[in-house]
């Protein structure tokens, strides 16, 4: 390994493209700087600048270390604020969560500000992923909210709420398209339909073919004449598509309730399917169940999603 004090000097020359400035930033002299860069080079084998006026530049050797370098000085400063934070040398008090992209920004984003107003002394730090079984290293969420009754051991889970789906559709879609106010008029219009791709840990998987066939309907009997069948597995890209006139799509009522409420969205047709079988969960760190902060985002997140608390 070169030295790591040389490394942090060429960062720095790298950054600035000029040996005083990294100087001044390190709280070093330019000789300094200048000698630790000489030592790099050497060891390289290779130079790592060119001069050019009073300003120096990268060389090919240079970019591609400069890349790995800094990445690693990124690497480590995160962790070593994780790790800082974890331990409480931090004023403030940081959680991590985890859920679904979709759970993110249609549930979480429009809920989180009445959070921060009332815990503003706690930091959030929210990461999504549709695969809560293989994530990145070190990624140790505080709490994760997911269909999953056991997403880890160390974790106790809460049941939070079943699943409620029906058709929705923008106000001026309904008025243009008035035949999806039954279930045979929805089935032979525009279906914007979620694809399982991607969600092998969903527990069940409800789409357009399993909706209509639960009401009697099946898919299969769509004429030939029928709309087309738009596929996707990016709930949000739907939602969007939906409030762009552009079909119907199954709703999920934690997702889109409020914009049904708003009046952005209808529901066409009154039918829906109810999955009591399954349910979602909070799952928080058992080695933090007296931690203050988790504890407050607990009590707050049960009683946005209308659960009621042990007392």
């Amino acid at each position: 390994m070169p030295s790591l004090r040389a490394v942090r000097s060429f960062v720095a020359a790298a950054k600035y493209q000029n040996f005083t400035r990294a100087a001044e930033a390190l709280c070093v002299t330019q000789a300094a700087i200048s000698r630790q860069i000489r030592e790099l080079e050497s060891y390289l084998g290779t130079a790592l600048f060119k001069r050019v006026g009073r300003s120096v530049e990268l060389t090919t050797a240079g970019s591609i270390f400069f890349d790995a370098a800094q990445l690693s000085f990124i690497n480590i400063a995160q962790a070593a604020d994780r790790i800082r934070k974890d331990h409480g040398t931090s004023a403030r008090r940081p959680l991590t969560l985890c859920c679904s992209p979709a759970f993110s920004a249609l549930w979480m984003a429009q809920r989180l500000p009445s959070f921060f107003s009332a815990n503003p002394d706690i930091d959030l730090n929210l990461v999504t992923t549709q695969n809560f079984l293989s994530m990145e290293p070190g990624v140790y969420p505080d709490i994760f909210i997911t269909k999953m009754s056991r997403v880890r051991d160390g974790y106790v889970s809460m049941p939070l709420f079943h699943d409620v789906i029906y058709p929705v559709c923008t106000p001026g879609y309904l008025e243009a398209h008035p035949e999806i106010r039954t279930l045979e008029g929805l089935r032979d219009g525009v279906l914007l339909n979620l694809s399982p791709y991607g969600r092998s840990q969903v527990a069940e998987h409800v789409d357009w073919g399993v909706w209509l066939a639960i009401h009697d309907i099946d898919i299969e009997s769509r004429s030939r004449d029928s709309l087309h069948y738009f596929n996707a597995n990016d709930y949000n890209m739907l939602v969007q598509m939906v409030l762009n006139d552009q079909g119907a799509a199954l709703g999920w009522d934690h997702l889109i309730g409020p914009l049904v409420d708003q009046g952005r969205l209808v529901r066409p047709v009154e039918q829906e399917v109810v999955l009591e079988d399954t349910r979602h969960y909070l799952a928080y760190r058992e080695d933090k169940e007296d931690d203050e902060a988790l504890g407050r985002f607990r009590d707050w997140f049960m009683d946005q999603s209308g659960v009621p608390t042990a007392t």
